[in-house]
C-alpha cells in the first residue's frame, strides 16, 4: 500500500490481466471518459465514443495496470508496457492533487519508465511530463491508430 497525498488515503495495486473483470474495467472506462471530457478538450464527442473501445481494450491488455484507489472508492489508473507509460488517467475530482506526480515517480522507481507519448492538443499534460523530467524528441502528425491528433514522442532524461 503506497500514500500518496497528505489528506487522503490514497494507494495503488498492480491489477493482473485475470483480475480485470468486467465490472473494473467499466469502471476504469468511466475514470477515462471523464479524464478525457476534462482534459482532453479537442476531442469530439464521436471522438470520444469512437475511441473508448480502444480504451477499453487497451485496459484489458496493457502489461502492468495500476488501479489508484482512495479508501475503496477507485480515482484512477496508469498502464505501462515496455518502459513507456501508455495510459494515465485520474478522475478529474483528482486533478492537481501530486497523485500523478506521485505515480510518474513509483514508475520510474519500479519500472524504469523511460517513454511517453503526449497528444500534442493536450497543453496541461505536456507541461506535466516536462515538469516530471521528459523532453520530446519526435512529433506524429497522427497517433498510433491514425486519428489526426498529434503525438509528442517524449523520452525521460
Amino acid at each position: 500500500m503506497s500514500t500518496f497525498a497528505n489528506s487522503l488515503c490514497i494507494r495503488t495495486v498492480n491489477i493482473a490481466k485475470d483480475a480485470r473483470t468486467p465490472e473494473l474495467i467499466a469502471g476504469l472506462i468511466k475514470i477515462w471518459e471523464a479524464s478525457v471530457r476534462a482534459s482532453h478538450h479537442f476531442l469530439t464527442e464521436d471522438d470520444i465514443h469512437s475511441l473508448c473501445p480502444q480504451a477499453e481494450d487497451a485496459v484489458r491488455q496493457i502489461e502492468t495496470l495500476w488501479a489508484v484507489y482512495d479508501d475503496d472508492a477507485v480515482i484512477g489508473f496508469m498502464g505501462i508496457q515496455s518502459c513507456k507509460i501508455e495510459m494515465l488517467f485520474l478522475h478529474p475530482g483528482y486533478f492537481r492533487k501530486g497523485i500523478g506526480r506521485k505515480l510518474i515517480k513509483k514508475a520510474f522507481s519500479e519500472l524504469d519508465v523511460q517513454y511517453v507519448d503526449v497528444n500534442e492538443q493536450n497543453p496541461s499534460a505536456l507541461r506535466f511530463y516536462e515538469r516530471m523530467g521528459f523532453r520530446t524528441f519526435r512529433r506524429d502528425s497522427t497517433d498510433d491508430c491514425g486519428n489526426p491528433f498529434p503525438v509528442l514522442r517524449m523520452k525521460r532524461l
